[in-house]
């Protein structure tokens, strides 16, 4: 994937090096160690906070008041003690960041709305967002409460470790599906399935976070297809990594790797060929029309 030589997007928060995006654990309640192994997997893989997994099946759809209270943070405050390689992968995830920004202004202008930026906190270790605490193991996430991108940058290591899904473009495709999210919550779109999340059963919620979930691996593949229209970003084998890297995180292969089999009533994210057909989907179209999952089968 090209990106060096492009700009590097203005929101973004470093909390590296200095510890001072503050820590604290994270409650888990009374689940055992194996199921903290599923949890932590799925949620890694996924962008979704452990904690709020844990508090039931509304994942990212929170009540719309902060779960703890946030740290004061330390705004503009330069990283401290970061290597070349982390400067790196900093400037790599602003860099997607600013294309995401670019790319969706446009489309939100030529709807007649406008479009907000949402911003994203680089952390080490642990932080705290308006949705809760967060650790390492949880990898990157959005809170809609602060309308916020979370990211320890070491995900890009664990992407091709744990998920044997390397390549620049892999981490890109997951930094635009958390920023999905964002557009899914500026629409509205959140805000309603969660409403319709309350009257449901248990799976029948499930089934709804799969749909929320498919829509943002979609408008991944839209903004991927009109990044690529500009400025040509895509080079040899990335559609790949981005395909590899999909199948890797959907909640059949996580739940077999974790427990041994899978449970479908359960997932809140999607297949591996759900993922990869609705990224597929949306780098063909680039069109926001052509994401709605919540619009006959998946």
């Amino acid at each position: 994937m090209r990106w060096e030589d492009f700009r590097r997007s203005g929101n973004v928060e470093d909390r590296r090096g200095g510890g001072f995006g503050g820590g604290g654990g994270m409650g888990r309640g009374g689940l055992g160690i194996g199921g903290l192994i599923i949890v932590g997997l799925i949620a890694w893989a996924t962008g979704i906070n452990p904690a709020v997994l844990i508090g039931g099946a509304e994942i990212l759809l929170g009540d719309g008041s902060p779960s703890s209270q946030t740290s004061p943070q330390r705004q503009g405050a330069p990283p401290r003690s970061l290597s070349a390689e982390d400067r790196k992968l900093g400037d790599f995830a602003a860099v997607v960041l600013a294309q995401t920004e670019d790319v969706w202004k446009p489309i939100f202008r030529g709807e007649g709305a406008t479009y907000r930026e949402p911003g994203m906190v680089l952390f080490t270790g642990a932080t705290r967002s308006a949705c809760g605490a967060a650790d390492a193991a949880v990898g990157p996430f959005y809170c809609p409460r602060d309308q916020k991108v979370y990211l320890d940058t070491s995900f890009f290591k664990d992407l091709k470790r744990r998920f044997n899904a390397p390549g620049d473009f892999a981490a890109a495709y997951v930094i635009a599906h958390e920023v999905g999210h964002h557009v899914e919550n500026q629409i509205g779109l959140l805000e309603k399935v969660q409403a319709r999340q309350r009257q449901a059963s248990r799976s029948e919620a499930n089934a709804l976070s799969v749909r929320v979930e498919l829509m943002a691996d979609c408008l991944a593949g839209l903004w991927a297809h009109h990044a690529d229209a500009q400025w040509r970003i895509l080079e040899d084998g990335d559609i790949e990594e981005a395909m590899n890297a999909a199948a890797a995180i959907g909640d059949d292969r996580l739940q077999k790797q974790a427990q041994g089999y899978v449970v479908p009533d359960s997932f809140t994210h999607g297949t591996s060929a759900q993922r990869v057909k609705w990224f597929r989907q949306g780098l063909a179209k680039g069109s926001l029309a052509q994401c709605n999952t919540f619009k006959g089968s998946i």
